[in-house]
């Protein structure tokens, strides 16, 4: 029942598409690796100048790509296993006599 499922997937255009948007996520994703740390020294830099604090880390908080990049990585390896499951034919066992 499997195989039947993965070769409609794999003959129709579904298994494409659905490929592609998992593809774009991940772009997305690595997109935010480098948004994420940017966005997040912005804010604090605009509260410190509301609050008129000096206190906390004034750095550059390298930290908030963390999340963005675990993601990436876990839908790359999920698109990898997708597409090798989906159109790669598993190697025959060759019997030599």
């Amino acid at each position: 029942m499997l195989e039947r499922f993965r070769q409609a997937i794999a003959e129709s255009y579904i298994g494409a598409v659905a490929l592609g948007l998992l593809l774009a996520k991940t772009i997305e994703h690595f997109v935010g690796i480098v948004d994420a740390p940017i966005a997040a020294w912005v804010s604090q830099r605009n509260y410190r100048e509301m609050t008129q604090k000096t206190t906390g880390s004034v750095g550059f908080p390298l930290e908030a790509a963390l999340p963005e990049a675990v993601s990436a990585i876990l839908l790359l390896l999920l698109a990898y296993f997708l597409i090798r499951w989906l159109y790669f034919k598993p190697l025959k066992a060759s019997s030599s006599n």
